[in-house]
C-alpha cells in the first residue's frame, strides 16, 4: 500500500517540480510524520531552534502541531529538499514506500541526514530503501522526549562526522537524556527504554487499582502512584545500593511491605516483565527482517 506524503492540494505547498536543484537549508529539522514519536520529537527539538519543518499524510495533524510549537509544515519533498536533518517518524512497514516518494529529491542532495527512529530497521536498510550511502543517525527515543524526561538511544553510520553528531546533541538536548551505543544493542536497548513506558504504566495502574481496592479514591490512589514511583526512580539514580539493597530498607521483618513484595515473588512478577521485555526484543528483530 502506497502511503502519500505528499499533500496535494494544500495551498502554497511545493510540488515535485518547484524542489530546489541547489541545496538550499532553511530548516535544521525536517519531520516526516508526525505521530506520537514523531510529534513528541519535534516538540522537543522546539525548545532548541525554530528552524522546523513538519509533514505528516494527515495534513491537519502537521499544521496543528506546527502552529502549536511555532514552525512551518509542508510537503515531504519540500522537508527532503530544505532540512539539514530528516527525521524519518514513519512505521516500519511504510518507511519504503515513504522513501521511494522522496528518492528523487535525496539524489539531488546528498550531504542530507537522515534520522530513523523506525524499530527493527538497520543503518543499511534504511540506506538501501532511501537509494544512497546516506549519513543516518538511528534513534530510538522513548514518548518522555515530550516532557524533557526522555531516553533516546542513538547510533551511526560512519561517514556521520563528529560535527553533525555534536550538533544533532546539542539541538535534542532538551527530550532528555541521550545514550550513544553500538548498533548490534539497539533492538535491546529499545526493548527496555523505547517499550519499558508502558510497561511502567501497567505497574501503576496496578498500584492505583490496589489502592482502590483498599478504599481510596482513583484520584488519589493514582496521584500516590505516580509520586511513588516518580519518587522510587530520583532515589534510584542517587544511591550507589543494590536494588536488593534498596528493597530491603523498605521492607520490615514482619511488616507490611514485606507481605506484598511476597505476593509479587509468588505471581512473578521480575520473570513477566523480564518476558515482557524479551517479547519487545523479539518483535524489534523481525521488524528488522521484514
Amino acid at each position: 500500500m502506497n502511503h502519500d506524503f505528499g499533500f496535494n492540494g494544500i495551498n502554497n505547498i511545493n510540488t515535485e517540480a518547484s524542489v530546489p536543484t541547489i541545496r538550499s537549508i532553511n530548516y535544521r529539522f525536517g519531520f516526516i510524520g508526525v505521530g506520537n514519536m514523531g510529534g513528541a520529537l519535534a516538540k522537543a527539538a522546539s525548545r532548541s531552534t525554530k528552524q522546523i519543518i513538519l509533514c505528516d499524510h494527515e495534513a491537519e495533524k502537521a499544521s496543528a502541531l506546527a502552529n502549536r510549537i511555532g514552525c512551518e509544515f509542508a510537503d515531504s519533498r519540500t522537508v527532503a529538499a530544505e532540512s539539514e536533518y530528516i527525521f524519518l517518524g514513519v512505521k516500519p512497514q511504510m518507511m519504503a514506500d515513504m522513501l521511494t516518494e522522496i528518492k528523487a529529491t535525496l539524489e539531488k542532495h546528498k550531504d542530507v541526514i537522515l534520522v530513523s527512529m523506525a524499530a527493527g530497521l538497520s543503518i543499511e536498510t534504511i540506506r538501501r530503501m532511501a537509494g544512497g550511502s546516506y549519513k543516518v543517525i538511528r534513534i530510538m527515543p522513548n514518548l518522555a522526549v515530550e516532557v524533557g524526561k526522555g531516553e533516546i538511544l542513538y547510533t551511526t553510520s560512519e561517514n556521520v562526522t563528529k560535527m553533525d553528531i555534536g550538533k544533532f546533541l546539542n539541538l535534542m538536548k532538551h527530550a532528555g537524556h541521550l545514550t550513544g551505543m553500538d548498533e548490534c544493542q539497539i533492538d535491546a536497548g529499545c526493548a527496555v527504554s523505547g517499550c519499558g513506558p508502558a510497561f511502567v504504566y501497567k505497574f501503576v495502574r496496578g498500584l492505583a487499582q490496589g489502592g482502590v481496592g483498599a478504599g481510596l479514591d482513583e484520584e488519589t490512589a493514582l496521584a500516590l502512584a505516580i509520586q511513588t514511583v516518580r519518587g522510587s526512580a530520583k532515589l534510584l539514580e542517587q544511591t550507589t545500593d543494590s536494588l536488593d539493597v534498596m528493597i530491603e530498607k523498605v521492607c520490615s521483618p514482619g511488616g507490611s511491605t514485606i507481605e506484598g513484595v511476597k505476593a509479587l515473588d509468588e505471581a512473578k512478577m521480575e520473570e513477566a516483565v523480564s518476558g515482557a521485555v524479551a517479547a519487545s526484543y523479539q518483535r524489534n528483530l523481525e521488524l528488522g527482517k521484514a
